[in-house]
């Protein structure tokens, strides 16, 4: 039996569905990213699992305990709010005190509890400090602390990290990962960044329109979507309409009239419409003219460790990356061959809803 499982669980407002028959199971110290879109129901998932939002339809179970109808404060559960929520009039010790003493913790165990958390996010000796005297990052650890101190059996993440900046957040994500598998508490963040959910989890959940639309480990899900939304949400990716027009060890697309573009071990019926799936990182450029076919840089943009570009080619606009290796960078304007492995192709269903890809291009 998984440690905490929903079951058919849906939301209404009304008329209107927000969570759709969500089905979850999560073990006992597992790390659940819950990513998305905004109004996708990540956040209406995690306020019922908190006991915020009442359940419209199905089951949340605890530990095998029915907790679908149990009032927030006797769910035990730790809750690290986007805002932080921290009281502004006490100081970093009272503020990870608080739920002790409201568990009527004896002094003793408050004052070792306190001690020990607070070493654990690494904020020793600043126990007097009040809030407006912490760094952003320093009062994400103390609503951290303060939700670890009780030592609850799940940890809810409220997009945690979005009121840092960029270099402290990508800090915070290694950091909020050793404390997770330090203590081991079972953890479900959410979270509309696909990095944050990428570097810090064991299943990344990904969620469209208020469904569940898969649900894997990190690299499975960046390497194997398992449709278009999941492909062009989780990282970049070259969508090409295609349909298969052979099936011998698996498929050819009939993207472009005399090219035909192959991909592996996909078992598909000859007039199958789908897509054509490909990672910028996948594509290598050559000289023009050795590759499969040439395109024309429109734009290039460097980001640091590697380029980014906007191809004009005969199977329409591709983004491409390469690395920062030393090598001259391919000039704006200027002619490039492009190739890939077959091996890279991923083949996706054909059909992706209008809304979908208006989340994807917002």
């Amino acid at each position: 039996m998984s440690f905490l499982a929903l079951s058919n669980v849906s939301k209404f407002y009304g008329d209107l569905q927000v969570v759709k028959s969500m089905n979850l199971s999560v073990e006992q110290g597992e790390f659940v990213s819950l990513l998305g879109p905004s109004g996708c129901g990540k956040t209406t998932c995690l306020q019922m699992i908190a006991g915020f939002t009442p359940v419209s339809q199905g089951r949340i179970t605890l530990d095998g305990r029915d907790i679908t109808h149990a009032r927030p404060n006797t769910r035990g559960l730790g809750i690290v709010f986007q805002s932080y929520a921290l009281f502004p009039h006490m100081t970093v010790a009272e503020n990870v005190r608080f739920g002790l003493e409201m568990r009527k913790v004896s002094r003793s165990e408050q004052e070792a509890r306190v001690k020990r958390v607070l070493a654990l996010v690494h904020l020793e000796g600043r126990e007097g400090r009040y809030p407006r005297e912490l760094s952003g990052g320093q009062r994400q650890r103390v609503a951290l602390a303060r939700a670890l101190v009780i030592e609850p059996p799940v940890l809810l993440l409220d997009e945690p990290l979005s009121n840092l900046d960029a270099k402290l957040r990508e800090e915070m994500q290694f950091e909020l990962r050793r404390i997770q598998r330090t203590v081991g508490t079972t953890t479900i963040m959410v979270t509309h960044d696909q990095h944050e959910a990428l570097s810090v989890s064991d299943r990344v959940v990904v969620m469209e329109q208020g469904m569940l639309v898969q649900a894997d480990a990190p690299y499975a899900l960046y390497e194997q979507p398992s449709n278009a939304f999941v492909s062009s949400f989780v990282g970049k990716s070259n969508l090409l309409p295609g349909r298969v027009s052979a099936a011998a060890n698996g498929v050819v697309l009939d993207a472009l009239p005399g090219l035909p573009l192959a991909a592996p071990a996909v078992t598909l019926a000859a007039g199958t419409a789908i897509l054509f799936s490909l990672r910028p990182e996948k594509i290598r450029l050559t000289p023009a003219g050795a590759g499969r076919v040439d395109g024309r840089v429109a734009e290039r943009f460097f980001l640091g460790s590697h380029w980014l570009y906007r191809l004009d080619t005969p199977l329409g606009e591709l983004v491409a990356m390469s690395g920062n290796d030393g090598a001259v960078a391919v000039a704006d304007g200027a002619t490039t061959g492009i190739t890939w492995d077959d091996a890279s192709v991923r083949v996706l269903p054909a059909v992706m809803p209008a809304d979908a890809m208006q989340a994807v291009a917002a």
